[in-house]
């Protein structure tokens, strides 16, 4: 029996949703569909779509790899050391995505913190697929590290302290109890991280410029198009809405049919 809301909620959950939904509509109305395998096949925009695809796949990875340790340790913070974990991990989320750029460019720059060092060893990171990658990271990681987190706190930890006490190490309680119980919140972490990923534009063209195949994602092909060619612009904006849609479905389809 599906449990009742209130009609005022149901009012407001309607127009909540043509917020959401009539922009992309009406987006999705304009663009040119029969011209639209035309205006993708120019070079530009191929090699922005590519490189868009691989950074996206790269900065997944990595907000995997390192966003998931990062919820695990916050899960198991107590005191004032809990709120600065947070702000740590989440201040990239709701930063304008120019100071993001701007912060990334100050510390890994060939004149930043911590660049300028790099460079004296022939590492150069600023405006190169290296920075794309890093500059998707730090936006789309906190959405992974929030999730996994929440998901952290809300679990039963009692298979987790039976295992210890059956003697298995902290390493196989991660991979055999924690992980397995963990899946759903990482399939959606990681799909948000995924389409944020995919969808980073001023962190980008401020740490890695807009150099095309190297650092020209599909948003930087669309803020650029947008002004000369409104009809690829549109095709292509069309492309990352599209993306970003199969993204989410296929996650949320995922942990369906694991929950079914």
């Amino acid at each position: 029996m599906t449990r009742p809301v209130p009609r005022w909620i149901g009012v407001l959950a309607v127009i909540g949703g043509l917020l959401l939904g009539v922009p992309l509509l009406g987006l999705l109305v304009r663009v040119p569909w029969s011209q639209v395998p035309v205006l993708l096949a120019g070079s530009a925009a191929r090699d922005a779509l590519v490189l868009s695809l691989q950074t996206c796949l790269a900065s997944t990875l990595l907000s995997l790899v390192l966003g998931l340790p990062v919820a695990l340790v916050l899960s198991r913070l107590r005191g004032h050391w809990v709120a600065v974990g947070r702000v740590v991990a989440t201040v990239p989320m709701v930063l304008p995505p120019v100071v993001a750029g701007l912060a990334l460019l100050v510390t890994l720059g060939r004149r930043g913190l911590v660049g300028q060092v790099l460079s004296l060893g022939g590492i150069e990171i600023g405006f190169t697929t290296a920075a794309v990658v890093i500059a998707q990271t730090f936006v789309a990681m906190p959405f992974l590290v929030v999730a996994v987190e929440g998901a952290l706190r809300s679990i039963d930890g009692d298979a987790e302290l039976m295992a210890a006490t059956l003697g298995a190490g902290p390493s196989r309680v991660l991979w055999q109890v924690t992980l397995p119980a963990l899946r759903p919140a990482i399939v959606s972490g990681a799909s948000l991280a995924a389409a944020r990923a995919l969808g980073e534009f001023g962190a980008t063209i401020t740490f890695a410029g807009s150099l095309q195949g190297t650092t020209r994602t599909l948003p930087l092909e669309i803020y650029l198009q947008r002004e000369v060619d409104t009809d690829t612009a549109l095709a292509l904006a069309a492309v990352l809405i599209a993306l970003a849609a199969l993204l989410v479905l296929g996650a949320t389809l995922l942990n369906r049919g694991r929950t079914a």
